[in-house]
């Protein structure tokens, strides 16, 4: 039984509209990695009180991720009695039209078509956000449904990625393995040669001590334990899946660490070769990384 879980990448983009008999409904979402939860919210004025219901929801969804939002409504021109009369800005343009004709008493009064014409004095019966509340959440599941699905694609490839660095490692880690007995040989008796040379008086059991000490500081069978040990376990959680973006970068410390150390230990330059091998595959993982939820 499969118990995994998607991965998903921080990049994602959805756009979706809803046609509407009074106009038309756009919202856009895109994101890029970000290492909080980061949400930027492009409405007009008009639906700005729909913010809150919407940054409610994507809380519930999302997990990391700079994501901005766009909302925007597109109104048909007739909406069929939908529009009532501005009473403030109709009884304003009566007090000036009076005003003025006092003044200038040949002047021509106000007639209805001007003031329908006058910018404002048509308004909705209600507020845009009043009635787009319910539409602008439906449309916001559909949105969230296909990020998340572009989001999971590119997490699966980002997974595929990951996987198969994390194999060549393993492959480059098993060509040191079987060179340690041999190079720690060779160290040995070119420095027990040396160490005669220097110092023809000392015995056989201080010279065992000097190498058995020295030898430690260039042994790196415990380094690459650890280093299959915590690609085992990048392994591991990318099988298990979820929100993992975390983990996996300290992961990659973790294992930067040990090639670091593996390269610095090193008496050959097969193993320095194969240990700079490693740290480029390892930075490659952590860009890639970066980029997961």
């Amino acid at each position: 039984m499969d118990n995994s879980v998607a991965i998903y990448s921080m990049t994602g983009y959805a756009a979706v509209t809803k046609e509407l008999p009074y106009g038309s409904l756009n919202l856009e979402l895109r994101s890029v990695n970000n290492r909080y939860l980061d949400l930027q919210f492009r409405l007009p004025d008009e639906l700005r009180l729909l913010e809150a219901g919407m940054r409610e929801f994507l809380c519930t969804r999302l997990n990391r991720g700079k994501v901005e939002c766009r909302l925007s409504f597109s109104r048909i021109a007739d909406t069929g009695g939908l529009q009532q009369i501005n009473t403030n800005l109709l009884q304003n343009l009566l007090e000036l039209d009076r005003a003025i004709r006092v003044t200038l008493p040949d002047a021509r009064g106000l007639e209805v078509a001007d003031i329908l014409r006058w910018p404002g004095i048509l308004r909705p019966e209600t507020s845009p956000a009043e009635n787009l509340s319910g539409p602008c959440m439906d449309l916001m599941r559909q949105a969230v449904d296909e990020f998340a699905a572009s989001r999971a694609r590119e997490g699966e490839k980002l997974k595929g990625i990951l996987l198969h660095r994390v194999s060549r490692m393993h492959a480059l880690a098993s060509e040191i393995v079987p060179r340690i007995p041999g190079l720690l040989l060779a160290f040995e008796e070119r420095i027990k040669s040396r160490l005669r040379e220097a110092l023809v008086n000392l015995d056989d059991d201080r010279i065992r001590q000097e190498l058995s000490l020295f030898a430690s500081k260039v042994d790196i069978d415990e380094e690459l334990c650890r280093l299959t040990t915590h690609l085992g376990e990048v392994e591991r959680v990318l099988v298990k899946g979820g929100v993992i973006g975390k983990r996996l970068d300290f992961l990659m410390q973790e294992l930067n660490r040990e090639a670091n150390t593996i390269g610095s230990k090193s008496m050959d330059a097969e193993v320095s070769k194969i240990s700079m091998e490693l740290k480029v595959l390892i930075e490659q993982m952590r860009e890639q990384v970066q980029n997961i939820e």
